[in-house]
């Protein structure tokens, strides 16, 4: 007892950390066009840090419209591409920009838990990376809001997501850079995946897919995690704790069935091995920036940041139906 109480403890000084991590660290952002005036009180939002993401961008700020976004909260991070010229065109986005250190806003955890403490109270708030797309259970004939709906309505404040690694058939580097993503890289793994629970934080931990069998074979444990909790009704004593692999507090975590059962989780279809892969690798590697000094990246350019991740057992994507037939997502007991 008195060990759980200490960790409790423990814990909550760690919430209350990070949340004044990110209202300290919401300083180093300027806005560059703030329209967050205009979000309505229902308004389901989108938070994202992005840098150099023009390519992805039109087909991400699409696809989330069509699902029912009200409004996207952008942090540009010194992109040179034209990404924050295209973002502070758009209606329904504010932006803030920020040349300030990747690495030292937690990867961007700390920008992302200032604008989600200033903005996102009372919101049900998706954090996503400019090329992830979620999918959720039928998602293709009822918009955000009916699930975010039914998630108020049994009392839950959170829904995870597994991160499905697309792919094209041929060689990274030889595949077209598309603005969509399902285009030119649309297989995915469907086995091979592995799952545990972090014992400190309780949310699932989940490794596999293409990156661990062909640039991880060899240190599977030190694989990139593919568990994440993108949707959350937010409130502002919440905390991400890595970009969102992790909430505070942790009850936000139980996004899984602990009784046999099963619990609505959705997929964000991850688009990372696309025509820019192979240089993309090359700079996060030089920069440094991201977890643990870019240890993942140093990897993909030690491997070869170009090779064929298509085996005879890929499998092409097709839908949420699909995923659910797979075991990649459920709908619970949403019907």
């Amino acid at each position: 007892m008195r060990r759980r109480l200490g960790e409790s403890y423990a814990l909550r000084w760690e919430r209350r950390r990070y949340i004044a991590r990110g209202r300290w660290k919401r300083r180093e952002l300027t806005p560059v066009v703030d329209r967050a005036s205009g979000i309505g009180q229902r308004d389901i939002l989108v938070f994202s840090t992005v840098r150099n993401e023009i390519a992805s961008l039109p087909h991400f700020v699409d696809h989330y419209r069509r699902i029912g976004v009200g409004h996207f909260l952008f942090v540009d991070n010194g992109s040179t591409d034209g990404t924050g010229d295209w973002l502070a065109s758009q209606p329904d986005v504010s932006l803030w920009r920020t040349d300030a250190r990747y690495g030292a806003s937690r990867c961007g955890a700390d920008w992302m838990n200032g604008l989600l403490h200033r903005h996102g109270h009372g919101h049900w708030t998706l954090t996503a990376d400019a090329d992830e797309l979620l999918v959720y259970p039928y998602c293709d004939c009822r918009p955000l809001a009916a699930l975010c709906d039914w998630l108020d309505a049994g009392g839950v404040r959170a829904m995870g997501a597994m991160l499905l690694d697309l792919y094209p058939r041929g060689a990274i580097d030889e595949t077209d850079d598309r603005s969509d993503i399902l285009a030119g890289a649309g297989w995915f793994d469907s086995a091979n995946y592995v799952i545990s629970v972090n014992p400190r934080y309780r949310n699932l931990w989940i490794q596999g897919g293409p990156r661990m069998r062909t640039f991880f074979a060899d240190e599977p444990r030190r694989a990139p995690a593919l568990n994440k909790i993108p949707l959350v009704r937010w409130d502002r004593s919440y905390a991400y704790v890595a970009s969102t692999h992790a909430l505070l507090p942790r009850g936000l975590n139980h996004v899984y069935a602990r009784d046999g059962g099963e619990r609505t989780c959705g997929v964000l279809l991850h688009a990372k091995f696309t025509g820019r892969f192979a240089g993309r690798a090359r700079d996060e590697a030089a920069r440094a920036e991201h977890f643990d000094g870019a240890r993942e990246y140093r990897r993909y350019v030690e491997v070869r940041a170009g090779p064929v991740l298509w085996t005879p057992q890929s499998v092409r994507y097709e839908g949420w139906r699909q995923l659910e037939r797979l075991g990649l997502m459920s709908a619970g007991s949403w019907a």
